[in-house]
């Protein structure tokens, strides 16, 4: 064969492998919000595929995994501390841990969430609320509470590359009977609170009348005593010297008064 046969046979057999590479279809695209496991002949690889264009080796299959924010509600019937049956809505908020997507399907699988997050969240719930008495639970904070159960399920579900963002309780409900006796006596507690600031109020009030009173008499005491006869008397007859001079007509009799002041009639 010619040299020029060999390279014809040769580009031919470089075609026709470069058309077997790509029919096997040797590319992958990663969405974003998710990431790709890489397994090949059975065995994973420790690293994740991120977000973008991989050539990948054509007999590995991808496994993608969501590492968006996912939202998972329930209504739980839990006991309280004396044993009553309390109804709770809760909503769990949670992610996973990209770079720990692959650990995740070789440990746990892609239903990662029925086999964790959904017993772990159950469990939690009921342990928190065993703790309180249902008044409590009605009553308490829920920003407590939730506090309380999101430390608990985060430190059960963080080795596992689950990443708990927030557990917020939605609603508390007790039964009828119990609910309207907890109001009952709330609302009986607040009208002693609010007589009790109505009373602290009127006893200020009192005491600011006692001393206002006691002021006031202190002042007419001082008073009482600055004003004598021979005062009054110098007073009077200072009051009808301005009067005699006055342009105005009138009669000044002179020791018509009862201490012997003299006495001015209008004409």
């Amino acid at each position: 064969m010619t040299l020029k046969q060999h390279v014809v046979i040769f580009c031919v057999l470089v075609f026709v492998i470069l058309l077997i590479f790509l029919s096997l279809n040797p590319f992958c695209i990663i969405d974003a919000g998710t990431v790709g496991v890489t397994r090949t002949f059975g065995k994973v690889a420790n690293e994740p595929l991120e977000p973008g264009f991989h050539i990948i080796n054509p007999f590995s299959k991808i496994i993608r995994f969501s590492t968006q924010t996912q939202k998972y509600k329930a209504i739980l019937h839990v006991p309280s501390k004396e044993g009553m049956s309390t109804q709770l809505s809760v909503a769990c908020l949670y992610k996973i841990d990209g770079k720990k997507a692959p650990f995740i399907y070789t440990t746990i699988g892609r239903n990662y969430f029925e086999k964790t997050i959904e017993p772990e969240l159950r469990s939690v719930v009921r342990d928190v609320t065993s703790a309180y008495q249902a008044k409590a639970l009605y009553t308490a904070s829920r920003d407590e509470l939730s506090s309380k159960m999101k430390k608990e399920l985060e430190n059960l579900v963080k080795q596992n590359g689950i990443i708990i963002q927030s557990l917020p309780l939605k609603s508390v409900q007790l039964p009828p009977t119990i609910a309207h006796a907890i109001e009952t006596k709330l609302k009986a507690e607040q009208e002693s609170e609010a007589m009790k600031y109505i009373l602290q109020k009127e006893r200020q009030e009192a005491q600011r009348r006692k001393i206002e009173a006691e002021g006031i008499a202190e002042f007419q005491k001082i008073v009482t005593q600055g004003i004598t006869p021979t005062l009054l008397k110098w007073k009077g007859i200072e009051a009808t010297e301005k009067l005699a001079k006055s342009p105005n007509s009138k009669i000044i009799i002179i020791g018509g008064g009862k201490e012997g002041l003299p006495l001015i009639l209008n004409n």
